[in-house]
């Protein structure tokens, strides 16, 4: 991470609505954050937090009726939420790399990987064919495929799932993207394959200077590979700060819950702490805070009025329990 760079990825404000024929849900309120050169941010959170809707509206990837309805995304100094489809597509790829969890809905079964490759890099580089198979296979070595030579004529069907994510790894950083979204990258790899995968990554982003967007529901995965961590819960991030800090004594009572239902590798000493209760539906937030109704600490004031995101040690927590924790010390 390159100390007082200006943020790669800029999100201020983020608002994602979905019209439906009863009313229109709100899926993403008033999501800001940023991502400097080389750093890694985590979202996570449980299903339907809005995690990876927010990878997708930065892609630009939403699926319709959702659109973006408030908010800026910005890429450097660009305002990238507003451009067209077509403007949009020739970001991603060239600037902003996708890493998706299944890796064979990212690759064409009835192409060579090779072949792959060497598309990608010339639609997004002005380089001869020649430059392009070069390139491509550095990427392939650079990614841990072994005899690249060997298996770029090979088909996806031909590598392991493992490998298969390597090579859309290799994919997402053809064209040198200022900006990796990584959603669930991880989540249908073996345990063995995912640390490595996981390591990869980040030596791709440290030698890079690439920014990444990791998504996962693993807080396993979060501590060991990102540099600050976003937790979200029913669309909005309600504790954001540095990794080691938000693991160790996280502030938000579901960031709490979250850290406590991790399992030790120490003796078994009584059951996983678990959080009762589920996430809200879209069409059923309760008022003032979303988490309130399965919050042992809630207040008359949580289940009044919404908190937003305040500094409290250091980092950004939207509880108003925690911000009074910090007014009595």
């Amino acid at each position: 991470m390159t100390p007082n760079a200006s943020p790669v990825l800029t999100v201020q404000g983020l608002r994602v609505e979905i019209p439906t024929r009863h009313g229109t849900l709100l899926a993403l309120d008033d999501v800001s954050f940023s991502i400097s050169p080389g750093e890694i941010l985590g979202f996570v959170g449980e299903s339907g937090a809005g995690k990876s809707l927010t990878g997708m509206a930065i892609l630009g990837l939403l699926d319709p009726p959702g659109r973006i309805a408030g908010g800026e995304v910005r890429l450097g100094e660009r305002r990238i939420d507003q451009l067209s489809q077509r403007d949009m597509r020739r970001v991603r790829g060239k600037e902003i790399g996708a890493v998706f969890q299944d890796p064979l809905m990212s690759l064409n079964p009835l192409l060579q990987i090779g072949d792959q490759l060497v598309e990608t890099i010339r639609t997004h580089l002005p380089v001869s064919r020649e430059a392009a198979v070069q390139r491509a296979l550095d990427l392939m070595r650079a990614v841990g495929i072994p005899a690249p030579e060997a298996r770029f004529t090979a088909y996806p069907h031909q590598f392991s799932g493992g490998m298969r994510q390597r090579i859309v790894i290799a994919l997402a950083l053809c064209a040198e993207p200022r900006l990796v979204v990584a959603d669930e990258p991880t989540t249908a790899l073996d345990v063995s394959i995912q640390a490595q995968v996981l390591q990869l990554l980040r030596k791709l982003c440290r030698e890079n200077g690439t920014a990444m967007l990791l998504v996962t529901h693993d807080m396993g995965v979060i501590a060991e590979t990102a540099d600050r961590v976003a937790v979200m819960y029913a669309g909005r991030i309600v504790e954001i700060g540095p990794v080691e800090d938000i693991v160790r004594a996280p502030m938000h009572p579901y960031a709490r819950g979250l850290m406590s239902a991790i399992p030790s590798l120490g003796p078994v000493t009584g059951p996983l702490a678990q959080i009762d209760g589920a996430m809200p539906r879209l069409n059923a937030r309760p008022v003032g805070c979303a988490f309130n109704p399965r919050c042992g600490h809630a207040t008359d004031r949580c289940r009044a009025d919404s908190p937003r995101l305040q500094t409290v040690r250091q980092r950004q927590v939207a509880c108003w329990v925690a911000a009074a924790e910090q007014e009595s010390e």
